[in-house]
Parts: C-alpha cells; sequence; structure tokens
C-alpha cells in the first residue's frame, strides 16, 4: 500500500509562523510535524510515499529528500500553485497508481495507529473508508453522520473528519469538476450519498493543528 501525505497548503492560519517556513516543516515535540506522519507510516510498514508540496517547497523537499533517511521512499508532487485537498490528490494520481491508498492531512497529529488502517480492507462497492473524531470546539457541527459503519451526509449527530482516510483512485479519475482545484469534499459527498464510503470513530488523541493557538498548545504538550 502507498499513502499520500498532503502538504502543499499556504497554512495561512498560521502566520506568521508560516511566513518563513513551510507549515508541515513547523517543529512539534522537537521535530517537524511532518516526520510524525513520515516516522508513523514506516513503523506501520507502509514505506512508499507522495507528498505534495507548493508554499516553500524547496524547504521541504530538501530536508527530507528521497526518504531514505526515514527508511521510506518519497515521490514528490509539486504544484505551483495548492490545489486544495481534492485537486492535489488528483494531480499526484500517476504517483499513486490503481490501488487504494491511505491519506493523511498534514496539518494534524494523532496518536491513531495507522498499522490498523494499512490492513483495512474496502469491499468492491466502496470507495473509501474515513476516520472520524469527536468534534473538536473549532468545528462543533461535525462534517459527517455515521450509522452501522455507514457514512451520512446528513445526520443529527456527526463526527468530525480526522483528514486520515483509505482512499481509491477512481475515486478521482473519474470525478468531472469545473476547476482542477477542488477540495476532498465535492467528491465525497456524492460518493456517501450512494452509500460507497465508510468509517469509524476514534477516540484518541488527534489534533487540527490549524491555528497559532492549536499549535503552541500540541507542541507543548508532546515537549
Amino acid at each position: 500500500m502507498k499513502a499520500m501525505i498532503l502538504a502543499a497548503g499556504f497554512g495561512k492560519r498560521l502566520r506568521p509562523l508560516t511566513e518563513t517556513t513551510a507549515k508541515p516543516m513547523l517543529p512539534v515535540g522537537g521535530k517537524p510535524l511532518l516526520q510524525h506522519h513520515i516516522e508513523g507510516l514506516a513503523a506501520a510498514g507502509i514505506t512508499e510515499l507522495v507528498i505534495n508540496t507548493s508554499w516553500l517547497a524547496e524547504q521541504i523537499e530538501g530536508y527530507f529528500g528521497d526518504g531514505s533517511d526515514y527508511g521510506v521512499s518519497i515521490r514528490w508532487s509539486r504544484e505551483q500553485q495548492p490545489l486544495e485537498t481534492g485537486g492535489g490528490i488528483a494531480n499526484a494520481l500517476p504517483l499513486l497508481g490503481d490501488q487504494p491508498f491511505l491519506l493523511i492531512n498534514g496539518d494534524i497529529w494523532t496518536d491513531f495507529p495507522l498499522h490498523s488502517a494499512a490492513k483495512k480492507h474496502l469491499s468492491s462497492h466502496l470507495d473509501g473508508w474515513l476516520l472520524l473524531v469527536e468534534n473538536p470546539e473549532h468545528n462543533p457541527q461535525g462534517d459527517f453522520g455515521l450509522l452501522n459503519g455507514q457514512l451520512l451526509s446528513q445526520a443529527s449527530e456527526k463526527y468530525t473528519f480526522s483528514g486520515i482516510s483509505l482512499l481509491r483512485p477512481e475515486l478521482f479519475s473519474a470525478a468531472v469538476t469545473a476547476s482542477p482545484c477542488f477540495p476532498l469534499r465535492e467528491l465525497l459527498l456524492p460518493a456517501i450519498d450512494g452509500n460507497r464510503i465508510c468509517g469509524e470513530v476514534y477516540n484518541g488523541q488527534w489534533c487540527d493543528v490549524g491555528t497559532v493557538e492549536r499549535y503552541r498548545q500540541i507542541d507543548n504538550q508532546l515537549k
């Protein structure tokens, strides 16, 4: 199984920290946030990685190189301008192959055991599996409902998408979008309504490192 880490965002909500440091390179617990994901994937036996970059791409690519120092092989998918989550994945499809791949948002931190995601098997009628978490303060309404392991776009009780998923490339290759720049949610919603996305809730530690305040909280926690 291959994995893709999304690392191309500007990190606007983390300014001024991200004006000279790429968001994935911000130190969390003494090492770049992106390194936590790379090491976690390597420990789970997932060693073929694709990472997209854009803002301060040279800084990220220069630091991690081909990944050999971390026990992985990294292929870089550089974007002239960030293509958002969905567009970034679609752009990297030639590097990801034709099998389901693990996707991780580069701006989260979690203690979720990635080896359990690596063991997931998507039934032939499913296009994806999403890991959900309880709603944090900054997303009280949640993103998706869950009933008997099936995701719902409409529900009285919703959970937050953690940024970790297992997806089929077909979800993107068959997509028709108005622009090459689009969010992943744009493809997930019709797939969810077609009962093609399953999921589960994780109750362990998880943090969206999206603001200076939340970044400092998780950095202090891990020091």
